[in-house]
């Protein structure tokens, strides 16, 4: 999978700009602040809809602009798309080959992306959402089938929660129907349950090789953890730890008026050596756990997708002494694997690993290949 052309109208500092990458290595290099960054949020929007960044539309779209338009050539195979995400202040129009696609779910296969930015420390330091939406991002672009489940879990728990506060507050209310809705929600919770479990397993059979190639040294695993006590992810054991703890806490969900179980609680952490890195790593080391999990995406999509995702890697080389440096550019540098990396310079990177890569200088918004 490769991106040819990006093309952004009214997208952040650019007016109008249209970039034509190479099927490998891509490097924006500039100074902070002269949109180098942007050129990756455009990729992950046309990707998944939506920036990794935090932000609104309004944040996107360019300074007197009604709206901006993100459009790209995906090659896959020999198969030729043109993606489009159109953005205005209040929606979002998502096209493929000028058709309008209105469900994301049908949309966000199109193109798979990986996505590394500084602020991915706090996928170690943060709380656990930022935890869960990395790998619901994650496995909505490996499997429809996901996405859709979790969009389904998430509407029963919205249900769910607002029947609780309706028996919490009328004591004659009916909690008949809130067990016929608490049956569905558990169909959809072992589903979403067995695909992280899944998912974190393939992880974990790459993590500790990408990490210990660049750091110099094993130990790296990342655990998972639902947060209730699961030892078997068996359909039934799940079915049967899910009924019995939703009937053991009625009272206590019903006080709080929400449901307190499930997998929308989730979390995981990296552990080095039988130690926790959020409390007992150093940024370096937490920054290459993130770095090796994102890299131990790339053999999941060949294995699932029968692709290969791109990566796109932003701010790469800070806090990275330079054989560190080297050793994850010969991990990326790759025939099979487009990456688009931003720096603020080259400087003591070996010229090997970058002879054949597409360089681009960044400037006040304005692009021009080396």
């Amino acid at each position: 999978m490769k991106i040819s052309k990006l093309n952004l109208l009214g997208f952040r500092n650019y007016s109008k700009t249209s970039v034509s990458l190479g099927k490998n290595m891509n490097v924006f290099v500039g100074d902070n602040a002269q949109g180098k960054t942007n050129i990756l949020e455009a990729i992950t929007i046309l990707a998944l809809t939506k920036s990794h960044r935090v932000g609104t539309s309004p944040n996107i779209i360019m300074f007197n602009k009604e709206k901006c338009k993100i459009n790209g050539v995906i090659k896959k195979d020999k198969i030729i798309s043109k993606l489009e995400v159109e953005i205005t202040n209040d929606s979002k129009k998502l096209r493929v080959n000028k058709t309008d696609i209105r469900k994301v779910a049908d949309y966000i296969s199109y193109l798979n992306v990986i996505v590394f930015t500084p602020d991915d420390l706090e996928i170690v330091k943060g709380s656990p959402n930022v935890r869960r939406n990395l790998l619901n991002i994650q496995l909505s672009q490996l499997s429809q089938e996901y996405l859709k489940y979790y969009n389904e879990y998430n509407k029963l728990l919205k249900t769910r929660n607002e029947y609780l506060k309706i028996l919490f507050n009328n004591n004659i209310a009916d909690k008949t129907y809130l067990d016929i809705v608490t049956d569905k929600l558990i169909e959809k919770a072992i589903f979403v349950y067995q695909k992280r479990k899944e998912y974190i397993d393939y992880i974990n059979l790459y993590i500790d090789k990408y990490y210990s190639e660049i750091a110099g040294e094993k130990g790296l695993v990342v655990k998972y953890v639902p947060n209730i006590n699961i030892e078997d992810f068996e359909y039934e054991s799940i079915r049967k730890k899910l009924k019995h703890t939703f009937k053991k806490y009625y009272m206590k969900e019903l006080n709080y008026g929400m449901t307190i179980y499930g997998p929308h609680r989730d979390d995981f952490y990296f552990e080095f050596r039988e130690k926790d890195l959020k409390f007992y790593g150093s940024q370096g080391q937490q920054k290459l756990a993130i770095l090796s999990f994102k890299l131990s995406e790339i053999p999941i999509f060949k294995e699932f997708c029968n692709t290969e995702p791109v990566l796109l890697l932003d701010d790469i080389f800070s806090e990275l002494d330079i054989k560190k440096r080297n050793k994850l550019l010969k991990i990326i540098n790759l025939d099979d694997i487009q990456s688009i990396i931003t720096t603020t310079d080259l400087r003591n990177i070996n010229k090997k690993y970058v002879e054949d890569a597409y360089v681009f200088n960044v400037k006040n918004g304005n692009i021009e290949r080396k």
